[in-house]
């Protein structure tokens, strides 16, 4: 929707707000499901394997005390799991629990349905050549894989995100 008086938007303005509109949106499915945007971003990445924990916060983009909190809480909750890392028996790594793994995907689902609408005025060639431009973004800034859209690749039997 395109105010009449807001004019042209430059590029910040444009990727700056378009990234309050996905947060928001994210934010709004998260709490149908009970689920902080953290705790949201957390099920979407386990979605496609079990991570260990320093990989995990290079992954969220989270300080070691953030995480720990970030797992706890999460944990508690009965989404995720800790399991002891085969590689490493000094290393713990994180997994989706069955009630974890059936909420992110719901959480997962809905939140690409919903995602899926902004664009909604955008022509079929249009949203290709904005998806496009935004994917060179994300891969020239090295945006880890915290979300992938649907059929993006990841584990057999997961999303991948």
């Amino acid at each position: 929707m395109v105010k009449s008086d807001d004019g042209p938007i430059g590029l910040v303005a444009a990727l700056v707000r378009s990234s309050f509109l996905v947060n928001a949106v994210y934010a709004e499915s998260g709490r149908e499901h009970g689920l902080t945007p953290q705790q949201g971003q957390l099920l979407c990445v386990l979605m496609a394997r079990p991570y260990g924990m320093s990989e995990l916060g290079a992954t969220l983009r989270l300080a070691k005390s953030s995480l720990t909190g970030l797992v706890d809480r999460t944990e508690r909750n009965g989404l995720v799991q800790r399991e002891p890392d085969p590689q490493d028996t000094r290393a713990v790594r994180v997994s989706l629990t069955p009630q974890g793994s059936k909420l992110a995907d719901a959480f997962y689902t809905e939140t690409c349905r919903r995602i899926e609408q902004l664009p909604g005025g955008l022509s079929p060639a249009e949203r290709d050549a904005l998806a496009g431009l935004l994917g060179r973004v994300v891969l020239e800034n090295e945006v880890p894989p915290v979300f992938l859209g649907p059929g993006e690749g990841g584990a057999s039997g997961a999303h991948g995100h």
